[in-house]
């Protein structure tokens, strides 16, 4: 894991936040490799999930909602996590991850009923505190005055303005059934124990679909979920022996939940929570439809008959994802010298559609005749691909540098491009190098791409 950090930060994927300030404990910034890699992620799966279905729709919902919503949802009364404190050095522990490291299974409903196991700091000795409760979800206040009448919340997931919104997405767009809602978006949780680098931070993205289906359906949607989500890993280049899946027992289940299944990763630091797959009932719309007073049904437009959709739920962490491509993709390997010898091969394998940068346009030299070529090239080539160009070093060097940031293609312009107006392409997983026309070179990795 301190190999991934390390390439994460030296190569502009992913930074401490505010580090000239000494950083915040357990926030990141996405450099720009990063961000490219971030929005590759969000994109295809937009494009696999809204575009390339008939039976989806996009939202983009407001980070701040009525406080009512978090009521109606339960949160208010349910989102939290069993703490306790050490009297003697202050610190703050989640009662479950104490258990689960003295090897006992947690029940969050009987925390109590395991006191001698709970009862000294693993810090420092001292005396810890009784269990209690503590609300995860960011509080603020919208407008001139700080009292309870301007509380808000930031929201905690991206479900709920799924939920609320149901009515005008079925009024103003009118879906067949059964039919989805997607979002991708920003949640925040005032997590007591973050860490593992981005796995658990306190803002982070998800992905998240609510599929609206009839509850005698339900099993065979959420079958139907299941083998998309493990289609999307495949897509990510997570193989299965990366990933289990596994059943949440049904006192560990969330209070809206019937059926959980978390799809778990093997990570560096351990087997943890990738993505997760619900069967919500109608609890969330029900819920609403009581608390505000305004009707959430769908009516068969065949038969007239109105019901209440139950839901199920695949959410996938962007966050989350960004860190599983990191570590599938990293590989270390032997290659060749120029003076028949091996040295070590840093190569982040990429899924080519999600590769910061698909291309490297890399010049022999700096050569002004060679560079309006390679700048030409580059110009004609940024029109359908991200593009890197890089002229520092020797081209060893800078082909070592597009590996480790995972860039599929490099391509070479020298002095022979100047007369046979041809380039030498570089593959980044076999590093075999082909000789094409610079005319033919769109053509070519556009066919790869596809690949």
């Amino acid at each position: 894991m301190t190999t991934i950090v390390s390439l994460a930060k030296r190569r502009g994927f992913i930074f401490p936040s505010s580090e000239i300030y000494g950083g915040f404990a357990n926030t990141w910034d996405y450099g720009p490799l990063g961000v490219e890699l971030k929005n590759n992620i969000k994109r295809v799966w937009w494009r696999r999930f809204v575009h390339q279905r008939d039976d989806i729709l996009g939202l983009d919902a407001a980070l701040l909602m009525n406080p009512k919503v978090w009521e109606a949802s339960g949160h208010l009364e349910n989102f939290s996590d069993p703490l306790v404190d050490c009297k003697s050095c202050k610190k703050r522990f989640r009662a479950d991850h104490l258990l689960e490291a003295k090897g006992m299974k947690p029940d969050f409903g009987k925390m109590h009923d395991h006191p001698s196991a709970l009862k000294n700091c693993p810090e420092c000795g001292g005396e810890l505190t009784d269990v209690r409760r503590f609300n995860l979800m960011f509080k603020t206040f919208v407008g001139p005055l700080e009292d309870e009448s301007a509380v808000a919340y930031f929201r905690p997931e991206t479900a709920q303005a799924m939920f609320v919104d149901f009515k005008q997405v079925v009024d103003s767009l009118r879906p067949n059934f059964p039919f989805g809602i997607a979002q991708v978006g920003k949640a925040f949780r005032n997590e007591i124990t973050p860490g593992n680098f981005t796995f658990r931070t306190r803002e982070f993205e998800q992905m998240e679909i609510e599929y609206f289906i009839r509850e005698k359906d339900w099993a065979r949607y959420f079958d139907h979920w299941l083998e998309q989500m493990k289609g999307w890993l495949a897509l990510l280049g997570i193989s299965e022996k990366q990933y289990v899946v596994r059943e949440i027992p049904k006192n560990e289940l969330a209070h809206y939940s019937k059926r959980t299944i978390d799809i778990d990763f093997h990570f560096p630091f351990g087997q943890h929570e990738l993505y997760g797959l619900a069967y919500r009932t109608n609890f969330d719309l029900q819920r609403h439809s009581q608390v505000s007073g305004v009707e959430l049904t769908y009516t068969d437009p065949q038969t007239q008959e109105k019901f209440v959709p139950h839901v199920i739920e695949p959410t996938w962490g962007v966050d989350r994802s960004v860190l599983a491509v990191l570590v599938s993709s990293y590989s270390e390997e032997e290659a060749p010298t120029a003076d028949g010898k091996t040295e070590k091969r840093v190569v982040m394998k990429f899924p080519k559609q999600l590769a910061p940068y698909q291309v490297a346009v890399l010049p022999l030299s700096k050569k002004e005749e060679l560079a309006k070529v390679a700048l030409s090239v580059a110009k004609q080539l940024r029109q359908n691909f991200t593009v890197s160009y890089d002229e520092t070093q020797s081209i060893g060097r800078r082909y070592r540098r597009q590996d480790e940031i995972g860039t599929p293609y490099c391509v070479t312009v020298d002095f022979d491009s100047l007369t046979d107006h041809a380039v030498t392409v570089r593959d980044r997983d076999t590093m075999k190098q082909e000789r094409m026309k610079i005319a033919e070179l769109a053509a070519y990795l556009t066919d790869n791409f596809k690949s």
